[in-house]
């Protein structure tokens, strides 16, 4: 990520941010003559403790100096999460100054990572590393989303697949929750992964054959591992609830495990193996 187009996201968080509180999240009066929604900058500037010229620059992407314990101001006075905090640091120190390596460009699952996702017949799993592909599924996945087999190795990357595949978009009843969900954890990786350029010519080109995509990006919050029930109208068993859990992998490639355990009191797991029973 080149100094400009980390700035740039920098101005684009603080403002995206800054505009979802309200005066009286923070103890201030709600006021009047507000054209926009959320705190003012000079508000901002003063629940951190640092001058409204300073907090201007810092959000207008300006290449200032910027000191932890201030940046951690900032980030308190906009009620920031832990995941939310890490992408503003981030985004607002140099890369080298504790970044990660860039992410590679082939991933290995172990044999026995390749058992582990076997033998959870009766919850479909994908294996992703931190650009989103799609490096390892099992049989249940198949069946619940698509059958990756069939998908050219290039495009199994679940950004993509989630704005350009229909079966994707008909399959959650809340297709928007459910792509703003992966967005946000795609976010903390593009924040984590500064070095790698892949990143910003991914999104410029989402951004620019997807409407959809640039709107819920904008939109989009911080989350390293979203926990969240999801609702699912499968074509051939109906409704379908599956909790996502989220476990990294141990190991170089930073490897992600997305689990959908099928949702307590439900017929989820009945409908799911009468699907693999019968192979449909």
């Amino acid at each position: 990520m080149s100094t400009q187009v980390r700035l740039q996201a920098l101005s684009a968080f603080l403002k995206a941010q800054r505009a979802k509180i309200s005066p009286e999240e923070v103890g201030l009066p709600a006021g009047t003559r507000r054209r926009t929604p959320g705190l003012r900058r000079e508000e901002v500037a003063h629940l951190a403790g640092v001058s409204t010229t300073w907090y201007t620059w810092l959000e207008q992407g300006r290449d200032i100096q910027v000191s932890a314990s201030v940046l951690d101001n900032v980030a308190s006075a906009l009620k920031l999460t832990a995941d939310e905090r890490k992408y503003l640091f981030s985004l607002a120190f140099e890369a080298g100054k504790g970044s990660s390596l860039p992410v590679r460009e082939t991933a290995q699952i172990s044999p026995s990572l390749q058992k582990i996702i076997r033998d959870l017949r009766s919850c479909p799993v994908i294996i992703s590393d931190p650009r989103c592909h799609i490096v390892g599924w099992n049989e249940a996945a198949s069946h619940i989303f698509l059958n990756f087999d069939e998908i050219p190795p290039e495009e199994r990357n679940l950004i993509w697949l989630l704005f350009t595949r229909r079966e994707f978009q008909r399959l959650a009843v809340n297709w928007e929750q459910f792509a703003s969900d992966y967005l946000s954890m795609f976010r903390s990786y593009y924040g984590q992964y500064v070095d790698d350029g892949w990143y910003d010519l991914f999104l410029e080109e989402m951004k620019q054959q997807h409407p959809d995509f640039n709107r819920l990006w904008e939109q989009s919050k911080v989350s390293s591992a979203p926990d969240v029930l999801l609702e699912f109208r499968h074509a051939k068993a109906g409704k379908m609830m599956f909790q996502l859990t989220s476990l990294q992998v141990q190991g170089d490639d930073d490897l992600r495990c997305s689990v959908y355990t099928p949702a307590q009191h439900t017929n989820t797991e009945a409908k799911l193996m009468k699907l693999m029973s019968r192979g449909l």
